[in-house]
């Protein structure tokens, strides 16, 4: 997957020619309560999806094919967005159009969810003109990762409904993409493991490499599941469109970003007085995030601006810009259990 600020940077170009410390005891259960969730219907094949652009679009309309033929392959029936094929530079039209069919995809009886093409940036753009009482009244399954972090925040933060940070439609679904997907979205259950590295058979002289746990600090908490792009998550601080941070637990990626970038985006979290309000972190993977020359690791940062926040952290869970990616659906109970290594749904997402 390509970072958004290298797709935006090669656009502007064009246009201008594991040692752990955690903390000695062990930390108590949190729980968190919230009123006015609202779950979206499960989904089935034979369901109209509806798919939307809000962010950046593709290069070639081809690849908008290519994506209706990956929602067709689930036997849904789909329904274009009426701006879906628009391009404003690096966005996929102008934002009244984008958010036209957000709000047109809600209101439209006959849709049963909502897919996002693709990421890239624009979607915090929208959030001013989206029609919350309306997407309140008319609740259904709206997907998408990255770019759409933003959109899928607000939406939980304006008006209760789950939202899920999973795959976009422009993807081939790997196995395990697959199989999380349908999990969360087409067959929930009330315990389902979520973002758990894949099976690995070891054999002699051989171990798991790539998908590692990293644990920050041990514990286990419970709280609702908030998160996404950390890029995003912080272009939401002090807006309307920000989730509540107090005893939930705060899932992060990213792509791109140097390891001093992932340390700043964390920093202005923490000073911001967010981290310390939250009952645990689940951070996924940092896919092209290298140290380079007099750099702290990816690890190092987190354990600096992490480890001493008194409650549960792990990295390395499948969340992110990645092949192998889990669907993980905002606002839905979950239980973190740093030493398990393990992010469970404790409830269903759909109904």
């Amino acid at each position: 997957m390509t970072s958004r600020r290298t797709f935006i940077k090669g656009l502007m170009m064009s246009a201008f020619a594991t040692t752990v410390s955690p903390l000695a005891h062990s930390h108590t259960t949190k729980t968190h309560a919230i009123s006015g969730v609202i779950k979206p219907k499960r989904l089935k094949a034979g369901d109209t999806i509806g798919l939307i652009a809000p962010s950046s679009n593709v290069w070639e309309d081809e690849d908008i094919r290519f994506a209706i033929d990956i929602l067709q392959s689930f036997g849904f029936k789909v329904k274009q967005g009426k701006h879906l094929f628009k391009r404003h530079g690096y966005l996929a039209g102008e934002d009244k159009e984008r958010a036209e069919d957000v709000n047109a995809m809600f209101a439209d009886q006959s849709v049963d969810g909502i897919y996002c093409l693709r990421g890239g940036y624009g979607s915090p753009r929208i959030l001013p003109d989206l029609n919350y009482d309306l997407i309140k009244a008319n609740p259904k399954v709206i997907i998408g990762y990255s770019d759409v972090t933003a959109l899928l925040n607000a939406i939980y933060a304006k008006t209760g409904l789950l939202t899920f940070h999973g795959p976009i439609a422009k993807q081939n679904f790997t196995e395990y993409t697959l199989e999380g997907f349908k999990k969360v979205l087409f067959e929930p259950e009330t315990q389902v493991e979520i973002a758990k590295p894949p099976f690995f058979e070891p054999k002699e002289g051989t171990a798991e490499k790539d998908n590692r746990i990293t644990l920050i600090t041990k514990g286990k908490a419970q709280g609702r599941l908030i998160g996404g792009n950390l890029s995003l998550m912080v272009k939401l601080v002090g807006t309307p469109f920000e989730p509540d941070y107090e005893n939930n637990i705060l899932f992060l990626e990213d792509v791109g970003e140097a390891p001093y970038r992932i340390d700043g985006m964390l920093t202005h979290l923490k000073i911001a007085g967010k981290l310390d309000k939250l009952a645990g972190i689940a951070f996924g993977k940092c896919t092209k995030c290298k140290a380079s020359g007099n750099s702290l690791s990816i690890e190092e940062v987190l354990k600096e601006r992490l480890g001493d926040l008194n409650i549960p952290v792990i990295k390395g869970l499948m969340i992110g810009h990645i092949e192998d990616m889990a669907t993980v659906p905002v606002g839905a109970m979950a239980e973190l259990d740093a030493s398990k290594e393990t992010l469970t749904l404790i409830e269903k997402a759909v109904v």
